[in-house]
């Protein structure tokens, strides 16, 4: 009887790695008492109304009604509730484990003039405002590879794409004050800056060539990085433009393909860390395999980044644990309490979180949920907390506020400098985020079975039994030196991020 897995001697639940009938022994004097999908929750014990229910060793929600040993456990009979969760300051921080510069890996990187260390090769086309969207788009889709068919970067080789970064807000948000806009300033300023792009074609809506200029300058993008501003209007409208920006972009293309690959150290990678479509497994194969890695490179001297903040509500506590200073845990502390107050001004609640995706997948409450996304974070110490869109500037683990929405959360992280992105899903969510390559990471065997085009790595075979945490952590690492160097992931081969540039809209729409 191996249908069951506990995660810790503690919990009240456990995970069916099958779909169970009704009647089904799992265990010693343990039948199913209903049938429980796979990846769901199974109660290990008697358990009256109003229990807390633990899994991983931690509460995950407290029961709705009278909960029988052998009953699936889920919505139905789950629920989430606030309790107290006591922080205690940096008691879990252990002493740094980096190795001696002499063992630490190396990737094939790209070296830029300043000093900036690269992964990819992009040229970008930053629109000021929602007015050149249609334009940008346009002229970026001239230079989208075709598989079979001849493109005007056959004759650039090194230059892996043109990337559009056009963005819903309105003219005003860039320049106007409030938190919003200086959101928007930041996630603007980091792509600008991102060593990622060898060059950028800064479009303007209309005549205001040196308002275009000036943002340019704002950005603060270094000198040895070309910038060629461009308003629509001066051109003639969008036809013109996209005829001039096509040219214009021409002219980058032979000095962003003089450059080449050599090793670089580990230790500058940032590697940004992310969670979607989770389900059952999430918590127990790819995030905790995930978390491994970013150990590894953390080891090796370099960062790791991951956020969701409303996906580790419930596991905070945890993190604070190893926060490196008070500071640093009281910077995370302050942004959970943003975010509650945030939801209740909303109308929400923190534990609308969990989609009906998660819940399919066996997740019941945000608790569950984010116990098993703060795996992503390894057992490093947390170093650092930032805010969204903010450069990520510390070594080791760092936490960035940022929304559960994958789109707007990995920008925010590519935004603070992320070089390559692991992506966990259990569900299928299939990802890019230019200029940033996204690894997708599957946690389960079927799904990666049924989705072998955009999965690049199989972590189900830990559930599998084929393989331990540790050891598919170190093939992830190895995956992301791969990747680091050039080896191009699912989501490129694919053609996807070029949809996926999208800034965190906080306040009301106006």
């Amino acid at each position: 009887m191996t249908a069951l897995l506990i995660l810790h001697q503690d919990d009240d639940v456990a995970l069916a790695t099958e779909d169970l009938a009704a009647g089904t022994p799992v265990r010693a004097g343990l039948v199913t008492r209903d049938g429980v999908p796979r990846g769901h929750k199974v109660a290990l014990r008697d358990l009256p109304a109003e229990a807390q229910v633990r899994k991983y060793g931690q509460v995950i929600g407290f029961t709705t009604r009278p909960v029988a040993a052998g009953e699936h456990v889920h919505t139905h009979n789950l629920g989430f509730q606030m309790f107290d969760r006591e922080y205690e300051h940096g008691v879990a921080v252990r002493p740094p484990e980096t190795l001696p510069a002499a063992e630490r890996a190396t990737f094939d990187g790209i070296l830029r003039p300043d000093g900036r260390v690269a992964t990819r090769n992009h040229i970008g086309i930053l629109a000021t405002a929602d007015h050149a969207v249609a334009t940008a788009r346009r002229i970026a889709e001239r230079f989208r590879r075709q598989e079979g068919l001849p493109g005007p970067l056959d004759a650039y080789p090194a230059v892996d794409g043109v990337v559009a970064l056009p963005h819903g807000l309105g003219r005003g948000t860039a320049g106007a004050g409030g938190e919003e806009a200086a959101v928007l300033r930041r996630t603007l300023t980091g792509y600008a800056r991102h060593p990622n792009f060898a060059g950028f074609l800064v479009l303007g809506p209309g005549g205001e060539l040196d308002e275009v200029r000036s943002l340019a300058e704002e950005w603060g993008i270094g000198a040895d990085t070309p910038v060629v501003p461009m308003a629509v209007q001066e051109l003639g409208g969008t036809r013109a433009a996209v005829a001039e920006g096509v040219a214009r972009i021409k002219k980058l293309l032979p000095a962003a393909n003089a450059v080449r690959r050599r090793p670089v150290p580990a230790s500058e990678l940032i590697l940004a860390m992310e969670c979607g479509g989770s389900d059952g497994y999430s918590g127990i194969t790819a995030n905790p395999a995930l978390g491994a890695a970013a150990d590894l490179l953390i080891r090796h001297g370099g960062t790791a980044v991951f956020g969701e903040t409303p996906e580790i509500y419930g596991a905070e506590h945890l993190l604070v644990r190893r926060a490196v200073s008070r500071e640093v845990g009281e910077k995370l502390v302050r942004r959970i309490r943003w975010w509650e107050e945030y939801t209740a001004g909303h109308g929400g609640s923190m534990d609308n979180n969990p989609s009906p995706g998660n819940k399919a997948g066996g997740l019941t409450t945000i608790l569950e949920k984010s116990l098993g996304a703060a795996a992503k974070g390894g057992q490093s110490n947390l170093a650092d907390v930032v805010e969204y869109a903010e450069p990520v500037t510390a070594k080791g683990l760092v936490f960035m506020d940022t929304p559960g929405y994958d789109p707007v959360n990995a920008t925010g992280m590519v935004a603070g400098g992320a070089h390559v992105l692991c992506f966990t899903t259990g569900r299928g969510s299939v990802f890019g985020c230019k200029p940033t390559p996204s690894l997708k990471l599957a946690t389960n065997t079927p799904l990666y079975e049924r989705m072998t085009d955009d999965m690049d790595i199989n972590c189900g075979l830990i559930a599998d039994g084929e393989c331990d945490v540790a050891e598919m952590g170190r093939r992830i690492f190895g995956l992301i030196l791969d990747t680091a160097s050039g080896r191009r992931t699912r989501s490129e081969e694919l053609g996807f991020g070029d949809e996926e540039f999208v800034p965190w809209r906080l306040g009301a729409v106006m």
